[in-house]
């Protein structure tokens, strides 16, 4: 199988020389985002059982050694290995019944055992756990035919966490694995980013609720329920959605008040430069001021990002894959950088199943899906023959995104390109 040769840089390839100035690089775009980008101020202490999906806005350190003290691992019966004399098999008296959560007093001093069991502290003097498979219990005495090492069986003090550890940096969103971790440092109360206001404002005359009644040359609206379940996180709050007036002075006036109240106003359509194009003008008119407008990819070159006095602004495309793609890679990193999340997850390489044959020029960003693994343990995707921006029905089949590089006309099966799932919230 022939390998095309992997992308060198952690970008695209969409910022190569290609006549297609002044538009920017998809990881030119994502740096502007970053450094123009300051987390939302205001934070809130909530308590581990209404943390969930939010983003830590300090760091989380252990209030104490876990495991505490030294305790069973397993039930069985706690030995000092030292008083074990000669060969064996040993008989040892039980002296003691040590059960998780209660503290215990009396020694195991020589050759005698204490009956214990999974999390008990571990009695003064013992220094192992023998598992009680492997014991003879008769009456109020254990048989014991193997000795076992120092240590066996034991969890020690801080093992897991030393007092002051910190378990998690700020940014982190919190979800069952961190909150496990925040439980076992004891970490009850957490101080977290309050929740990012968002509003959202899909143009378009022509778009109807999905299912309701359309005339003939209306269609159904997929923007708009589309986006309101990407941004469906517990860290963000839709505070506005409607759709969008067809003309500049409406769109003025919803802009400015969705600038108002939010944090972040999604719009889509209305940035390219046609007639109708509504939503660029409305922006410039309320004093907004650009971070960049068009990215060289393909599909989505109109995406932009700007503000609106305090308000971030997304400007997404109208065509609805366009919206998704763009949304997936420039509308999360937005919403990471305003939430302190951090950058977007790591993209990965994986090989294509086919060949592609495609008009080279701009960054390629296609829907693809995850198909197993090759016989060296590469993942495979597969993908349609082209990226249709308008053709909805085919982004349920795909799991993320490929980069196809701007200068890449053809690539056989098995070249390795940049892979980046889709965000699952």
């Amino acid at each position: 199988m022939t390998i095309h040769q992997a992308i060198a840089s952690p970008g695209c390839g969409c910022d190569s020389q290609d006549m297609l100035h002044p538009l920017i690089s998809i990881d030119e775009a994502l740096a502007r985002i970053a450094a123009h980008t300051v987390p939302v101020g205001r934070t809130e202490a909530l308590s581990l059982d209404h943390v969930f999906g939010r983003i830590l806005a300090q760091p989380v350190r252990s209030r104490s050694m876990a495991p505490a003290f030294d305790n069973a691992a397993m039930d069985g019966y706690a030995i000092a290995t030292s008083a074990l004399a000669g060969a064996g098999p040993w008989v040892l008296p039980v002296v003691v019944r040590v059960p998780a959560g209660q503290a215990v007093t009396t020694p195991v001093a020589g050759a005698v055992a204490a009956r214990i069991f999974t999390g008990a502290p571990i009695p003064e003097g013992a220094d192992a756990v023998v598992m009680q498979e492997d014991v003879l219990r008769d009456g109020d005495v254990i048989h014991l035919s193997r000795r076992p090492e120092p240590g066996k069986n034991i969890r020690r003090a801080g093992s897991d966490m030393a007092k002051g550890t910190t378990v998690l940096d700020k940014g982190r969103r919190l979800g069952p694995r961190e909150i496990a971790a925040c439980a076992a440092a004891g970490a009850g109360i957490l101080r977290v980013r309050r929740r990012l206001r968002v509003a959202l404002l899909v143009t378009g005359d022509e778009v109807r609720r999905a299912g309701g009644a359309r005339e003939a040359a209306q269609i159904w609206d997929v923007n708009t329920p589309m986006l309101t379940a990407s941004l469906a996180t517990a860290d963000v709050d839709i505070v506005a959605s409607a759709q969008g007036a067809d003309n500049l002075a409406g769109l003025v006036r919803q802009l400015g008040e969705m600038a108002a109240q939010a944090d972040l106003v999604i719009t889509t359509g209305g940035i390219s430069v046609g007639e109708e194009d509504h939503v660029k003008p409305a922006f410039m008119a309320l004093g907004g001021e650009i971070l960049f407008s068009g990215v060289a990819i393909k599909p989505g070159k109109p995406v932009s990002v700007g503000r609106i006095g305090k308000a971030h602004w997304l400007g997404l495309p109208g065509n609805p894959v366009s919206a998704f793609v763009t949304g997936q890679v420039f509308g999360l990193a937005l919403i990471r950088a305003l939430s302190g999340e951090g950058p977007i997850p790591t993209r990965r390489h994986v090989v294509t199943a086919s060949p592609i044959r495609r008009k080279p020029g701009r960054c390629e960003l296609r829907p693809a899906r995850l198909a197993g693994f090759d016989a060296q343990g590469r993942e495979i995707v597969r993908f349609e023959d082209a990226t249709h921006s308008a053709r909805v029905g085919l982004l349920s089949g795909a799991d993320g995104l490929m980069f196809l590089p701007a200068d890449a006309d053809c690539l056989p099966a098995g070249a390795l390109v940049v892979f980046q799932p889709f965000c699952q919230s």
